[in-house]
């Protein structure tokens, strides 16, 4: 009874042994490349992120398998890679890889430390090749082989290897242990990847009055993902989402190509969640090393007003300053309405380029500012530099320490206009504390509880002097 109880225990530990080794030997390995692709989409994040999506079409074998997907991003974050079946019965996941040590000549002789290689000389005069075995010891600062009866340090002519260890791969590769069921089946990838980011940039361009402007937005894309993506299906989230940082990597080589996109029609906007998301309709191609436009938008005729803007500081109205006058220059700035027409849209934050036409027709660049993510129906206030034939001159005319946190200080702006037409300068002026404006030859507005604001006509060709007192106590 004893003996035939221990042949059943030997069977079932011999049975469950073969189960377990059969488990632990996949088949030979199964490679996976972009030709098995039979779609990808790609949604690409303001800052440094994209969400990669794809399918591959494979006939896997049954029971274990370790599947090599080739060519996923070389920036991929592994710990946010899901593999599972689109169709087809469902896999069971094992264990996976991400192996983004790539193939290099250094990196090659790096792994064959310890190994053999064949040393291959050319004689300069016959040109004869000699073939000599080596065994690499060191790559650290330099390498060092020995031969059967020496050492040699550099490397004395070509090297041949006997093959490319699996560890190291030519391509950016997610390799997967996995248990199947077997058949064709439609995988779905799909992981959070470095490398791909987007922003807006516009080209406005003002009409001769500068009342109007043509408003053109365009995706300017880079990816140096370390892999291309053709024909993805394309979209893009504009807002600032919330990450975890991860401890820093060192960033690949800039891009190197720029192609610039024919026009096509502006991508459909929607909201998501708190952010807006753009979707292409026309499949694009993302090359690697690569920054790509795409057109956003397109917007004529959109009103404008152009604004003089000269701004003060709080430090003013806290002590005594030169009272031979500052020397000023007012800012220019170009305002338009996010309302309308062919606006009234979300504008994802970027670089606006300001073209102005001249006499001759000729557009000449006359400034660039950076927009802030904007809503529909918000003001855009584009500043394009310093006004040329617009001065000013600020003069403390008075200063009296009230108590030892409060004073009374009085100032004259004087300010001149070369141009042969009439302009309004806004004097913007910020106030510490509370305040309140005492006495003034110009009635101002205040616009928050730190600011007054006079808007200052000065005559064609000639000037307008602002005066006031201001009574502050911080």
């Amino acid at each position: 009874m004893r003996s035939s109880i221990a042949r059943l225990l030997l069977a079932s530990l011999s049975a469950a042994c073969a189960a377990n080794v059969a488990h632990a030997t996949p088949s030979a390995e199964l490679i996976s490349t972009a030709a098995d692709r039979g779609a990808i989409a790609v949604t690409v994040y303001n800052d440094d992120l994209a969400l990669v999506k794809e399918r591959r079409k494979l006939t896997l074998p049954a029971g274990p398998v370790r599947l090599s997907l080739r060519e996923v991003s070389a920036r991929m974050r592994p710990e946010t890679a899901l593999l599972q079946a689109a169709s087809g019965r469902p896999l069971t996941l094992i264990e996976q890889n991400f192996d983004f040590d790539l193939l290099t000549p250094q990196k090659l002789l790096d792994k064959y430390v310890g190994r053999e290689v064949t040393v291959i000389r050319t004689n300069p005069a016959s040109g004869a090749e000699t073939r000599e075995k080596a065994s690499v010891l060191a790559t650290t600062q330099g390498t060092v082989l020995r031969f059967a009866d020496r050492i040699e340090t550099g490397v004395p002519g070509r090297l041949a290897f006997d093959g490319v260890p699996g560890n190291l791969r030519d391509r950016p590769t997610l390799s997967v242990l996995l248990e199947s069921a077997g058949g064709a089946q439609t995988l779905e990838l799909s992981y959070l990847s470095g490398g791909l980011s987007w922003q807006a940039d516009y080209v406005a361009e003002l009409d001769g009055g500068g009342r109007q402007l043509d408003l053109n937005g365009w995706v300017t894309l880079t990816n140096s993902s370390g892999t291309t993506f053709e024909n993805a299906a394309l979209q893009l989230v504009a807002g600032q989402v919330n990450r975890v940082r991860p401890v820093a990597r060192a960033y690949l080589a800039k891009p190197e190509a720029v192609a610039m996109a024919a026009p096509a029609p502006a991508p459909r906007e929607e909201a998501l969640l708190d952010y807006h998301l753009y979707s292409f309709d026309r499949p694009t191609t993302l090359a690697d090393n690569q920054t790509k436009q795409l057109a956003l938008l397109s917007a004529a005729r959109v009103p404008v007003e152009r604004e003089y803007l000269l701004a003060g500081a709080d430090y003013y109205y806290m002590g005594r300053y030169d009272v031979l006058g500052e020397k000023l220059k007012p800012a220019v700035f170009v305002i338009f309405q996010n309302r309308g027409g062919q606006l009234g849209k979300p504008l994802p934050a970027g670089v606006v380029r300001v073209y102005a036409r001249d006499s001759q027709g000729a557009a000449q660049f006359v400034g660039e500012d950076r927009i802030a993510h904007t809503a529909k129906n918000e003001t855009v206030r584009l500043r394009l530099g310093e006004a040329f034939d617009i001065s000013a001159e600020r003069r403390q005319t008075s200063y009296k320490r009230i108590t030892e946190r409060s004073a009374e200080t009085a100032y004259a702006i004087r300010l001149r206009n070369a141009k042969p037409e009439a302009v309004t300068v806004k004097v913007q002026e910020t106030l510490p504390g509370d305040w309140e404006i005492v006495q003034q030859t110009q009635k101002h507005v205040k616009e928050s509880s730190r600011g007054a604001v006079w808007n200052v006509t000065v005559p064609a060709e000639g000037s307008a002097t602002l005066e006031y007192t201001a009574r502050v106590k911080w």
